[in-house]
């Protein structure tokens, strides 16, 4: 079905969509055109700012919990974003996840929560009750302030009848704690139809920190009654999943099915989640206001709306961060004490379009261009001048597509990826220059999107092996994108030949366990043998480390 054909569908299937659509196309068509196009004024034309909850009388009639009579934790529960003194606990009502209201009326909904230093919750050290609304399919954020700092928690919540699974979480050590290590693994790409979510099931019982999200936690993709790999023979999945996502109840149903998944609930309930997007939360390969079809920009607009809605309703995520319409500020900075600062990348909503049509391609005028950015600007200079301030030990950039350079042969004729940063050399280059402007000695960035394991040197020079290495990128590979994979894929001879800051190239599933002390920090490169049947053992691929003050990676 093409793209036109499944607007039309999406149109049939929701009326709001629609009437939305109707509404976008003649205010695009109208004089607020080029406002419309800047994106920031489309966000007062697509009018998901109708769909807000209201005030006082206005607001939607609330439903006595204890109506509800099957379980609405079936999504489980998740925490995010820690800080000194708060994290921000999620969950989200939905007795039937699989349908697009989950289950529940058009009715608000009085949720309790309680947190606590044990998991028995003998010692409460805070409590109280949210709302779920029924505008937000009834997620709830709730952001628990007043918290010691460096300190696990536990938490729950309550609605009606009904107590969700306990979830553990922490907070970050105080501003200008000395503290002395930190452990973070990194996990990406988690396409449901290529396989079963072992790894989230072994990172679920590892002692870490925190879990950063690196992208394409969903998939606009159709997923079978089978679930696709994973082959389903003891149930069968509903129709609706068995097409692209297009609107909001497309896309909240997609996250219902992603979250019903035992391994997914359980590494969330283990460890506080920090995430960000990349292309398949909304669309494969988009760029900015630009689609990866040829389809009339207000009608991409829309999609991305609902897309960012729904990712803000399913996340762990706190009220600075809700969409206004097609827009959201998803990058910000997080601190652990005086160890690591991390700088959380959006290199979608920002992008210059990809050169060439995207794809790999020989670079040129076009991809070279110095007014071409991955960022933006303003998240450029948000990422520069927070490297001025910063005085962590060690700084670290979680972001979605590889930043160093990667040939595809070992010959002059060779192709970068006009995805990657590759595809933006000038905009990568600044922000190199910046790290170095402000100091910076310890710098990693952490990357997802390919869907296997890299490690590279980051090479003042990229065309001079022997040039100073300035900071080092680790590569986590998928949970389940791309289905088993393999030890060393076909073309790994090649890229390892034409990249010799590669120092670490693997093509099966897993995630990525960092240690960071005050001298070193370690990569450990965690992979399971297969992920088209479930229960596979997890093993390492590779250790490396690299020393503060000496960027590399030195296998170990």
């Amino acid at each position: 079905m093409t793209y036109a054909q499944n607007s039309t569908a999406a149109a049939e299937r929701g009326g709001d969509f629609a009437a939305l659509r109707s509404a976008v196309r003649r205010i695009a068509a109208g004089p607020d055109r080029r406002r419309f196009l800047t994106v920031t004024g489309a966000a007062a034309a697509l009018a998901f700012a109708a769909g807000l909850p209201a005030a006082g009388a206005a607001s939607a009639a609330e439903l006595d919990a204890r109506r509800i009579t099957e379980d609405p934790f079936t999504l489980g529960v998740a925490s995010g974003d820690p800080l000194p003194d708060a994290v921000l606990l999620w969950t989200r009502l939905a007795p039937r996840p699989f349908e697009a209201d989950g289950g529940l009326p058009a009715e608000r909904v009085r949720v309790g929560w309680e947190i606590a230093h044990d998991e028995r919750f003998r010692r409460v050290v805070r409590r109280g009750s949210a709302t779920a609304h029924p505008e937000f399919c009834h997620s709830v954020h709730v952001d628990v302030r007043g918290l010691d700092p460096d300190r696990v928690f536990h938490y729950r919540f309550r609605a009606g009848a009904w107590t969700s699974p306990t979830g553990r979480t922490r907070t970050a050590p105080a501003p200008g704690a000395r503290n002395g290590s930190l452990t973070l693994a990194a996990v990406s790409c988690q396409a449901y139809h290529d396989g079963y979510y072992t790894a989230y099931r072994h990172l679920a019982a590892e002692d870490v920190d925190v879990v950063f999200h690196l992208g394409d936690y969903l998939y606009e993709y159709a997923v079978n009654s089978a679930g696709g790999a994973r082959g389903y023979t003891d149930r069968v999945l509903p129709d609706h999943f068995d097409r692209e996502t297009l609107t909001l109840d497309d896309y909240r149903m997609r996250y219902g099915l992603y979250k019903s998944d035992p391994d997914l609930r359980a590494a969330h309930a283990a460890h506080p989640f920090v995430v960000t997007w990349d292309d398949h939360e909304t669309e494969n390969n988009y760029a900015g206001d630009t689609p990866e079809n040829d389809v009339p920009p207000e009608e991409f607009l829309l999609r991305r709306a609902a897309a960012y809605r729904a990712y803000w309703e399913n996340q762990p995520l706190r009220a600075p961060q809700r969409p206004t319409g097609p827009d959201m500020r998803l990058y910000r900075r997080l601190h652990f004490g005086r160890l690591a600062q991390f700088d959380v990348l959006d290199t979608r909503q920002y992008r210059s379009d990809q050169a060439y049509g995207d794809g790999w391609k020989v670079p040129g005028p076009e991809s070279e261009d110095p007014a071409r950015t991955m960022t933006g600007a303003a998240q450029e200079r948000w990422l520069i001048d927070g490297w001025k301030q910063s005085r962590a030990r060690w700084n670290l950039v979680p972001q979605q597509v590889t930043f160093a350079r990667r040939r595809d042969v070992p010959t002059d004729a060779y192709k970068l990826s006009m995805d990657c940063w590759d595809g933006y050399p000038a905009s990568r280059q600044r922000i190199m220059d910046g790290a170095e402007a402000a100091g910076i000695e310890n710098l990693m960035v952490l990357t997802g999107d390919v869907h296997v394991a890299y490690g590279f040197d980051l090479k003042k020079d990229f065309d001079d092996p022997g040039s100073r290495t300035v900071g080092t990128e680790i590569v986590a590979t998928s949970v389940t994108s791309g289905k088993d994979g393999a030890e060393r894929p076909a073309n790994w001879d090649n890229l390892t030949r034409a990249n010799p800051h590669m120092r670490f190239y693997d093509g099966r599933r897993g995630y990525v366990l960092i240690g960071l002390d005050r001298e070193k920090a370690r990569a450990d490169f965690r992979t399971v043998s297969a992920v088209t049947t479930p229960g596979a053992p997890v093993s390492t691929a590779g250790s490396f480390v690299t020393e503060a003050g000496n960027p590399g990676l030195v296998p170990v």
